[in-house]
């Protein structure tokens, strides 16, 4: 049920999908003796494309999500696990790729079943990234593959089933910047202790330059889309019960997967 939810919730929150949405309305009413309404419907479809796509709105919403967490440092030493979430795109992908070449003794946990409300075959994230690793000469027992979870709640329940952490052991969890911190509320509440490995893409926005406009509009609606869900994402998560706070914290987390500040 909480799957279904999480879909719906995904699509309606999408305002490029909004919009076409409002658009599309806007042109039958326009043939109907609803003209007018139609009319306003079209000009809002239009100024809400003008704003997401040239205005840096996007930018404005996403980058509190991408700086919550620093980059990982490996001071603390080598870790105990790696938990790979799927999605994404490739960046996560050859994140976990080199995460398994650098650190041979830990233990690699990739997350991705079939996130599509409607699956199209039984192929999974999971099973892409086990046939890449085969590829690369990469397979050996310590590689483990949740072909299951569906959803981030799901990506942390069964990853702690599967990865079975130990107390003192230092788990990584990798995943993009603007999911991060969803992730390590879920991967918290289910008592699941993990140390955040941000893909780090914020080196293409920062502070001083949030505000400046460019003419890339395609990239600015989807960089709105992605933004505007996540928050979505993370609303629903705490509404819901899956999170315990709305903006996770960046402070250590004890033992038992509670934040010890923020």
């Amino acid at each position: 049920m909480f799957f279904l939810a999480s879909k719906t919730i995904g699509a309606l929150s999408t305002p490029s999908y909004f919009l076409i949405a409002i658009g599309i309305v806007g042109l039958i009413l326009i043939l109907s003796r609803y003209r007018p309404l139609g009319q306003k419907l079209l000009a809002v479809c239009v100024a809400g494309f003008v704003i997401c796509g040239f205005l840096p709105v996007g930018n404005l919403l996403i980058l509190p999500i991408e700086t919550r967490f620093p980059a990982w440092t490996a001071n603390g030493g080598a870790p105990d696990g790696i938990v790979i979430l799927g999605g994404g795109g490739i960046d996560r992908i050859l994140a976990g790729i080199k995460l398994v070449r650098q650190y041979p003794r830990a233990r690699i946990v990739f997350s991705g079943g079939d996130g599509n409300l409607i699956r199209t075959d039984d192929t999974t994230q999971a099973d892409y990234f086990e046939e890449v690793l085969a590829g690369l000469g990469l397979e050996h027992e310590r590689l483990l593959f949740d072909r299951q979870a569906r959803n981030t709640k799901e990506n942390a329940e069964f990853s702690k089933a599967i990865a079975q952490p130990k107390p003192g052991e230092r788990w990584l969890l990798v995943t993009s910047t603007f999911h991060m911190p969803r992730s390590v509320g879920t991967f918290r509440k289910v008592g699941f202790a993990v140390e955040p490995y941000p893909l780090d893409n914020r080196k293409k926005r920062n502070w001083p330059q949030v505000l400046t406009l460019n003419s890339n509009f395609l990239a600015r609606v989807k960089l709105t889309d992605v933004a505007v869900h996540e928050w979505a994402g993370l609303i629903a998560y705490r509404l819901g019960g899956i999170t315990t706070e709305l903006l996770p914290s960046p402070a250590p987390v004890r033992a038992d997967g509670a934040s010890d500040g923020g």
